[in-house]
């Protein structure tokens, strides 16, 4: 089974970086980037292409923006490593699909599920959502909640967790 890295942070914290730094430790010819952004604007579409860019045609981008464990499960067995980016956006998909809170949680049981079969390194990015200011209205609490569940509930079954303060990983698990 491969290692599942999880790396969290603030906005512009340096995860997506730092996953793809540790990632190219276990590169091969077959390395996959799971995409859960749904770019809706310009530039947003601007950023995807950037990104994609600047990772070079050495990954294959698969998108993924609501069926992530789908993916996790299926490129695994194939890919040499894989980096997904980012759980928050999922989350946000999610919650965009109308689901209850329990398909919500039903939906990271899966995700855990597919990172315990994963075959090959798994690095998941997310935001840390919790260590600001409680947000004004239902939808937002909403997000920072199910987010906050869905992180807890990976960084538990992560083998190493790191959180990413300005561009510098602090281990804070394995």
């Amino acid at each position: 089974m491969g290692e599942v890295v999880f790396i969290l942070g603030g906005c512009r914290s340096g995860k997506s970086s730092h996953a793809l730094a540790l990632a190219e430790e276990s590169i091969g010819t077959d390395n996959c980037f799971i995409a859960t952004c749904v770019p809706y604007d310009d530039e947003m579409k601007d950023r995807v292409r950037r990104h994609q860019a600047e990772r070079g045609k050495k990954w294959r981008t698969i998108d993924a923006p609501v069926k992530l464990p789908e993916a996790i499960e299926k490129h695994s067995k194939t890919a040499d490593v894989i980096v997904v980016d980012c759980l928050t956006l999922w989350m946000n998909n999610l919650i965009m699909e109308d689901l209850a809170d329990e398909a919500v949680f039903e939906k990271v049981e899966a995700l855990k599920a597919a990172l315990g079969k994963a075959r090959c390194p798994v690095f998941l990015v997310s935001n840390e959502v919790g260590a600001g200011i409680v947000p004004e209205n239902q939808l937002a609490r909403r997000f920072r909640d199910l987010t906050g569940f869905a992180n807890q509930r990976i960084a538990k079954c992560a083998d190493k967790v790191i959180w990413m303060v300005a561009g510098i990983p602090v281990n804070i698990k394995g």
